[in-house]
């Protein structure tokens, strides 16, 4: 099974998530994002559309896998997940995020980086609770949550962890629109029509000028931290932060 399954209708390029049962966030699905962006930045559709299967968009980083693998894994996986985000944020032509359900930390960073973010009511849950999980943000991943929310509320967002359901959500600016569930993928895929209408050069541009004071940033704010949150996403007693956290939320000895 591919970790994206890609659809085409109409001029617009349906990826869905499709990662084990919640698409968590490890070094192959990174790695198969990053491709599929980079082929799409070569020979693009008019815009695209991503969403999820089953009940998740994407639940955010494999935190087993973090465990497992330990310091020779993280310093694979922190600088791919800072390059992916990079990437998808950067990325020209026009994104609707279709969020079928939890769209947790890195998959909420993931909704961050579309043009239009479209919720389908009902349980599923958005935000970023990586402080409470015991890890470090990338910087780039600060700057999107600032892009995204205009500076509204990011400092609640970003210190408190909590994850929102998706009319909160919208209050928060993490989400754009909640939709009823059933319309969620013929809607997305209408807004997607309608931004992939402009022209490509003028969209591109405006999407550039818009965006790259945040990369800009980001990749300064990675200079100066870089070093220390991999420092603290390798250090012993973040993993047990990690566990502990595991052991509650699911239940599961890591």
């Amino acid at each position: 099974m591919k970790s994206i399954e890609q659809e085409h209708s109409n001029g617009v390029e349906i990826w869905r998530f499709a990662h084990g049962k919640v698409s968590a966030l490890d070094l192959e699905f990174l790695s198969a994002l990053d491709a599929a962006l980079a082929v799409a930045e070569r020979a693009p559709a008019r815009a695209y559309v991503w969403t999820g299967i089953g009940n998740a968009f994407s639940a955010g980083v494999d935190l087993f896998r973090i465990l497992q693998g330990g310091t020779a894994y993280v310093e694979q996986f922190l600088p791919l997940l800072s390059a992916v985000l990079r990437r998808a944020f950067a990325f020209p032509h026009p994104v609707v995020a279709a969020v079928n359900g939890h769209a947790i930390a890195g998959g909420c960073l993931l909704v961050c980086a579309a043009d239009l973010r479209l919720m389908g009511a009902g349980n599923g849950r958005v935000g970023v609770p990586e402080l409470r999980v015991g890890v470090p943000f990338p910087a780039i991943a600060i700057e999107m949550l600032r892009f995204a929310t205009g500076g509204r509320g990011v400092q609640d967002v970003v210190l408190g962890g909590a994850t929102w359901l998706p009319d909160e959500a919208v209050q928060r600016g993490l989400i754009d629109q909640v939709v009823p569930a059933a319309d969620l993928q013929a809607t997305a895929r209408a807004a997607a029509e309608s931004l992939g209408s402009i022209p490509a050069a003028a969209f591109a541009l405006g999407k550039q000028q818009l965006r790259r004071p945040v990369l800009e940033q980001a990749e300064r704010f990675e200079r100066e931290w870089g070093a220390a949150a991999m420092a603290q996403w390798c250090a012993p007693e973040t993993h047990a932060v990690i566990r502990a956290y595991l052991d509650r939320t699911v239940g599961k000895k890591a």
